[in-house]
């Protein structure tokens, strides 16, 4: 019973940590990149995500609330180019894990998040790419892409659906971004003893703790000559199901009590 006070305790905690550096980034944020040029906004914004990404990932660490494994994120930091990484995407929070590891990436987010005065300005200041018009973010995209930037996009669209056993059906922007810039596009694969903060989890629903989650990169894949988007989509998505199908102790498993 006290390890369930405890832990209770630690989630509002942690709860209450995200709300409040949230909104200050999203002022300092909005403040940077009215006064500086794009360039240094961009760095300092870059720096101030990591930073909290960073903070908040030790912190549920030393509480012993995570265990998390993202080491093999370290690899593609020594590529040199444009590239888009994808991983599946398990939970609310897989963004901050991988951008603690990889500040540079973009993000290709929905729009209400950018758009919103209190959380935005951190995302904005980034440079991160809203998803208002499907045209206008693949134009950005694009563009960042042939400039060697790294760009970070969840090729399912949206978090992994509660009855869906390894991953939602593939949407096509990554295979359009491919197709037009030629970069390569690595595959991330996170895997979770968890369903916590999934798509549909009520935000102060506990789960067991410790979480643990596991990130791993696979080889880059490019878009053949002569391939069409279905085709690599396709492609990519067979990828993701027999890796995730392996057999692994973090692998996912149906919820009985839905």
């Amino acid at each position: 019973m006290i390890k369930t006070y405890w832990e209770w305790f630690l989630l509002f905690l942690g709860l209450l940590y995200w709300a409040v550096v949230s909104i200050a980034i999203s002022l300092v944020g909005t403040f940077l990149s009215l006064i500086l040029p794009e360039k240094y906004a961009l760095v300092c914004g870059r720096f101030l995500l990591q930073t909290d990404f960073l903070f908040f990932t030790f912190l549920l660490k030393i509480s012993g609330l995570l265990i998390l494994d993202s080491d093999d994120l370290k690899s593609l930091r020594d590529y040199k180019g444009g590239m888009i990484i994808a991983p599946n995407h398990t939970a609310l929070w897989d963004i901050v894990f991988i951008v603690a590891q990889i500040p540079e990436a973009i993000c290709v987010m929905k729009g209400v998040i950018l758009n919103n005065p209190f959380l935005g300005g951190g995302a904005r200041v980034s440079g991160y790419i809203p998803i208002n018009s499907i045209s206008q973010m693949l134009k950005l995209s694009i563009q960042r892409l042939k400039q060697g930037e790294t760009l970070l996009m969840f090729p399912e669209g949206t978090r992994t659906k509660t009855n869906a056993q390894w991953l939602n059906p593939l949407r096509g922007g990554v295979a359009v971004l491919a197709k037009q810039t030629g970069v390569p596009v690595f595959p991330v694969f996170i895997r979770s003893n968890t369903r916590f903060y999934e798509k549909g989890w009520p935000l102060y629903k506990k789960p067991e703790f410790p979480l643990k989650i596991k990130i791993n990169v696979g080889e880059p894949i490019c878009f053949a000559e002569g391939e069409t988007t279905q085709a690599f989509t396709q492609r990519l998505e067979a990828i993701y199901l027999e890796e995730l199908a392996k057999p692994h102790p973090l692998r996912r498993t149906p919820d009985h009590s839905l």
